[in-house]
């Protein structure tokens, strides 16, 4: 028997989350479409969480008055995909994205923190990010205590995508902001100790 599954395009998408089928219970589960499947998102764990919140404080300040960020939001891909990364540092844009969620023209950085979902957000979103040509994305590895930062995005010949330059940086290390390289993140301000 073939088995065949309902894939979604993002207006699809949108509208069951407007009929409420995205909810359980009497909360909304965090979802987010990528490639026409609807994805659950996991848990936040509390290394996630502190990963987060330190991410979120030390990006704010270096990058106020250069461009825009946005936390745990839509993007909008090609191949009916809208993830919600973690971090997206974008282009500053005079509507502040009220016309509609940013693309990949807008995208300067996607950064995605990861433990119990480390394969999913390396594998299948890094190849979804590849595969739209953003530039740069980070992955927080709090699995090995470290960062994995993907650049040259590419497609083979089979059209799937990956990124051609992965470099990590350890947790006693630091590394330039793309695209203000003159910007530097520690990642000890970030990544929780090993005693944590």
């Amino acid at each position: 028997m073939l088995v065949q599954t309902k894939r979604f395009t993002i207006a699809e998408y949108h509208r069951l989350d407007e009929l409420g089928f995205l909810q359980k219970g009497n909360h909304e589960e965090r979802t987010e479409l990528i490639r026409g499947e609807i994805a659950y998102m996991v848990a936040k764990g509390i290394r996630h969480t502190f990963c987060c919140r330190n991410l979120l404080d030390e990006l704010s300040t270096l990058i106020k008055g250069r461009a825009i960020l946005q936390c745990q939001d839509p993007i909008l891909l090609p191949t009916d995909s809208e993830p919600e990364p973690d971090f997206v540092i974008l282009r500053d844009r005079s509507d502040n994205y009220l016309t509609g969620h940013p693309t990949t023209d807008d995208i300067l950085l996607v950064i995605e923190i990861a433990d119990s979902s480390l394969n999913y957000d390396r594998e299948i979103k890094g190849a979804l990010y590849a595969e739209a040509g953003i530039e740069y994305y980070w992955l927080f590895n709090l699995i090995d205590n470290r960062l994995e930062a993907y650049s040259e995005p590419y497609r083979d010949a089979q059209g799937k995508g990956n990124y051609a330059q992965r470099k990590y940086v350890l947790s006693h290390q630091a590394i330039s902001l793309p695209p203000f390289p003159e910007l530097q993140i520690e990642l000890s301000k970030i990544l929780p100790s090993i005693t944590e």
